[in-house]
């Protein structure tokens, strides 16, 4: 699964990876979560294009979005079957730029979160399918998901769903969507190779997603994660008792 993620190397830098026309200029993200706009790299008119389009894919057959579930995530076991993905799986697939993502281990009754990323600290492409959404009104929203592979025996330890890494050599293949045909990328929807990924905990600050900043991605240690532990409060007996909301809520 894959419900935040990081990106942080220079737009430059970005440009020159993914080969996109364009020239954006954007500030480094810290803490991406759904219903923002990302960036997404695709080929449009034989060249590939960065455009940003909302996390949280709508199929264009949805009538009204209020009511319909939130989908980051496109699992890659039913993507060629779920009404949701079948369609933009074999003509709408893009590349999301990132630098690495946060997912979060139940350790001791509580979230732990960790942020992973390659281990040898290169920026990396998720894989995505993306969807027009068109309004009533003719109002259009690009939408997309993040295509996800279950978790090799490393990554396994944190969480049993990894998103799909599309390395450089590949991004031609996963994004040339000239024809419905699609065995030649079906291999590329796995997981990473072991030891291909690198993580290490970080603070529950990165739960509020009000917090962008560098200091989210910092290692703590045992005695700074056992300091972050919110011991709960003595309430009056007769007291509404509110929950503490360690910021996932139906991201996942």
């Amino acid at each position: 699964m894959c419900g935040r993620f990081v990106i942080t190397s220079a737009p430059a830098a970005l440009r020159q990876l993914f080969g996109y026309v364009e020239q954006p200029n954007f500030p480094p993200r810290y803490n991406v979560a759904p219903t923002q706009p990302i960036p997404v790299v695709l080929i449009e008119n034989d060249a590939r294009h960065f455009r940003l389009m909302r996390w949280g894919l709508l199929p264009s057959w949805v009538k009204d979005p209020r009511g319909f579930t939130l989908l980051i995530n496109a699992r890659s076991e039913t993507v060629l079957e779920k009404p949701a993905f079948k369609k933009a799986i074999r003509r709408r697939r893009g590349l999301i730029p990132a630098d690495g993502y946060y997912e979060w281990k139940a350790e001791g009754g509580r979230k732990q979160p960790f942020f992973i990323h390659r281990a040898d600290g290169a920026p990396l492409g998720f894989a995505a399918v993306f969807e027009t959404w068109v309004g009533p009104n003719g109002e259009e929203l690009d939408t997309v998901a993040i295509v996800t592979a279950a978790a090799g025996e490393d990554l396994a330890a944190l969480h049993d769903r990894v998103p799909v890494t599309i390395g450089p050599r590949d991004f031609e293949r996963w994004l040339d969507c000239r024809s419905d045909e699609i065995d030649a990328i079906l291999p590329l929807m796995a997981a990473p190779r072991i030891g291909e990924f690198a993580w290490h905990p970080v603070s529950t600050r990165v739960n509020r997603v009000a917090n962008d900043d560098e200091q989210l991605l910092l290692q703590i240690s045992a005695e700074e994660m056992a300091a972050e532990v919110v011991k709960p409060k003595k309430v009056a007996r007769k007291a509404a008792v509110t929950s503490v909301d360690d910021g996932q809520g139906s991201l996942f």
